[in-house]
């Protein structure tokens, strides 16, 4: 079902320049609004699509927030990422043709529906559009990237200090509030994203609250001391690379 009653085109949408547009002529954005279809709103824990489903079309964050995640045969769960308005899911379909993961709203949402077929058709005539295709799978890459780092050989304040300067960045160029936001994602998802557990979370998180780094309200974050929180990190790298060098 198609969700209409408040459509808004992409040359008109605040998230262009963070989505498939970026870069396009005013002819090709309309181009490409000509093909999106608006779902209707998914609430809370609806699945977007299942993992093994086939692919016929990729999906752009429109509002709320989606996790994705892969299921083991055992019943567990592992948490792949979670997405923000302007952020593209479906792209890990693209060597098999089906979705290798989940995605399920953290929160009521809306995506913009880009059929495949079309979107190749499109690719296939707007060079600008393929170029942002693939500043999207470079981005995804990178992506990737930081998150084996993320879940390296980091400690628990490490791991958490990380995530939610990356949840800032990401609020950041949204043109939201670098140092307020709220944690969409339960703690038990957090936790299974950064490998650990739902207690060690909740210890850190409070820990940063006691020294006054941050303000946890529910499931609000409000940093207190974004230079301070980033100082964390620097500091833990440094540590590293002095033991690193004690080491060798």
């Amino acid at each position: 079902m198609e969700f209409t009653s408040a459509k808004v085109s992409c040359p008109e949408c605040r998230l262009a320049d963070l989505c498939l547009p970026y870069g396009l002529h005013i002819n090709e954005v309309k181009q490409l609004a000509g093909i999106i279809k608006n779902k209707r709103p998914l609430a809370p824990d609806e699945y977007l699509y299942l993992q093994g489903d086939e692919c016929q079309s990729l999906y752009v964050v429109k509002s709320g927030s989606f996790r994705s995640f892969i299921a083991h045969i055992d019943g567990s769960e592992q948490t792949m990422g979670f997405y923000l308005p302007g952020e593209l899911m479906g792209l890990d379909s693209f060597q098999y043709g089906r979705f290798t993961c989940s995605s399920i709203a953290l929160e009521t949402g809306s995506v913009c529906d880009i059929p495949l077929s079309r979107l190749n058709e499109l690719c296939s005539k707007i060079p600008g559009l393929q170029i942002q295709m693939m500043r999207i799978l470079g981005k995804e890459i990178a992506d990737d990237h930081e998150k084996i780092v993320l879940l390296g050989h980091r400690s628990a304040k490490e791991k958490i200090v990380t995530f939610l300067l990356m949840l800032s960045q990401r609020y950041g160029a949204l043109g939201f509030s670098t140092t307020e936001f709220n944690l969409s994602m339960r703690r038990q998802d957090i936790a299974n994203f950064l490998g650990l557990t739902i207690e060690t979370v909740s210890r850190q998180l409070a820990e940063l609250s006691k020294q006054g780094i941050i303000t946890v309200k529910q499931r609000g974050i409000q940093i207190n001391d974004l230079n301070l929180l980033k100082a964390i990190i620097e500091h833990c790298a440094t540590q590293s690379l002095v033991a690193e060098s004690v080491l060798s």
